[in-house]
């Protein structure tokens, strides 16, 4: 009797919540029948990089799916042989032994003794060994289900029907690269979901900047209509401890509207728009201007009103910037806003900009940091700067009509990029920069964007 009690907790609980299987199943079905997946074919999801967000989406699925075994499989790729230092260890020791649903877990599966080892320093854990058990190192404090972890590329994604983009911006081109040589004698065309938040910027043959979604495109011949950006204004783990959160998928109707569909959750709402150019861009700017916001905060000890001050600065250059991108941009609300700022409330480039005000973090340490992962802010800076410092893109400035580079027009980005890129200013300059009394009011900012004139289809390599 107590097994059969034992089972039907097993099957009811999957890492301490309990599964509603209503519709899931349904929806399942459904997405198989619209890829036309035959019956013994399970639709394969792979998340490829396993940093915070890339780790808890497959976490989401593997929840709600993963007791479907023979219509999905979903997988994780992240790269070998990364070693857990023993500081981290032994936090994560700590952080299991805090959660009894972990902890016999663990137990059950016989993988606890190997914690007590590295809490000991007898053993080296590795970062896709723990991520096996639910561990993402890049957050530890928010145990996930345990994942099927994959570490060589070829094998996560050959048949891969629908890849995650779970990677840093900087990684995204690089790695997809090597993935179009496992695709070349592929049939179907997978579909793509690319979390991924920053830019490049290109200036030949004219100035234009490369987002994620092109990169991929470009790096394996994927149909741009097969590849989508989903974002929204939520903390990964926030979201895998159910505090209720929402998110967009962006991209060609075909595949949106199925996905949002498939992905959507009780307390994780998907809805689906066509502005990818507009989201994208946004997503790398908002850690942009996420940095800023953290310095700005420890340096005023949380001050409100400099907070607000900053913000009414930094979406006007958001708005200028996206105006020059695209010519009926999404407007920054809703969604757009609410992901704006509460990636300047909380999140690791607020987090990181805080750290470099406060002397705890340095420049010299770079922007990839342990137990974070990358603060892909800090390259963004430097390719909107780059980008919009070329002459080729002047605009009209507001006082003088005379022409000018646009990132004159953008005080805060041009104080970051002194502050994390040329270093030629300390993390004070933030606030020299929201004191300068030549500054414009932020509505001259919006007023020029909005102007169809504006408009520059050649920095997304248009015609």
């Amino acid at each position: 009797m107590v097994g059969s009690i034992e089972t039907l907790h097993r099957s009811l609980y999957s890492n301490g919540s309990v599964h509603n299987c209503n519709g899931l199943e349904e929806k399942l079905d459904e997405l198989r029948r619209l890829l036309g997946k035959a019956e013994g074919d399970p639709l394969r999801i792979v998340s490829v990089g396993a940093g915070a967000w890339g780790s808890v989406f497959a976490a989401l699925l593997q929840d709600s799916y993963g007791q479907f075994r023979e219509k999905i499989q979903i997988r994780i790729w992240r790269r070998p042989g990364k070693a857990v230092d023993r500081a981290t260890a032994e936090h994560l020791f700590e952080v299991i032994n805090s959660r009894e649903d972990v902890l016999r877990r663990l137990i059950r599966r016989c993988a606890y003794l190997k914690y007590v080892e590295a809490r000991l320093g007898d053993r080296t854990l590795l970062a896709d060994e723990i991520l096996k058990d639910g561990f993402c190192l890049n957050m530890i404090d928010t145990p996930l289900c345990p994942l099927k972890v994959v570490t060589n590329l070829q094998e996560a994604v050959w048949d891969a029907d629908i890849v995650v983009n779970g990677l840093p911006s900087t990684d995204t081109r690089e790695v997809f690269e090597e993935i179009s040589n496992y695709w070349k004698e592929r049939i179907t065309v997978p579909i793509i979901i690319s979390l991924s938040k920053g830019i490049e910027a290109a200036l030949e043959p004219v100035p234009h900047i490369i987002t994620p979604t092109q990169m991929i495109m470009r790096a394996t011949g994927v149909p741009i209509e097969n590849i989508l950006y989903l974002g929204g204004p939520n903390i990964a783990s926030e979201i895998y401890n159910k505090e209720y959160a929402n998110a967009r998928i962006c991209g060609a109707e075909k595949w949106r509207k199925p996905l949002a569909k498939f992905l959507r959750q009780p307390h994780f709402i998907v809805w689906d728009n066509s502005d990818l150019v507009t989201h994208e861009v946004m997503g790398g700017l908002k850690n942009v201007y996420a940095i800023g916001a953290g310095m700005v905060a420890a340096l005023t000890n949380e001050s409100a009103t400099s907070k607000s001050v900053y913000f009414a600065h930094c979406t006007s250059e958001m708005i200028f910037i996206t105006h020059l991108l695209a010519e009926e941009p999404e407007k920054l609300a809703g969604p757009l806003l609410a992901d704006t700022y509460v990636t300047l409330l909380k999140g690791r480039n607020a987090w990181y900009g805080q750290m470099l005000a406060k002397g705890e973090l340095s420049r010299d340490m770079g922007d990839s940091i342990s137990g974070k992962g990358m603060i892909q802010g800090v390259s963004a800076v430097g390719a909107f700067y780059e980008l919009l410092s070329q002459s080729s893109l002047s605009v009209l400035h507001p006082e003088g009509n005379k022409p000018v580079a646009p990132v004159e027009l953008c005080p805060i980005l041009k104080t970051l990029y002194k502050i994390l890129i040329s270093r030629e200013k300390s993390s004070q300059a933030i606030l020299q920069a929201l004191r300068d009394e030549t500054l414009n009011d932020p509505r001259d900012r919006i007023e020029i964007a909005q102007s169809h004139a504006f408009y520059r289809p050649s920095l997304l390599g248009q015609p």
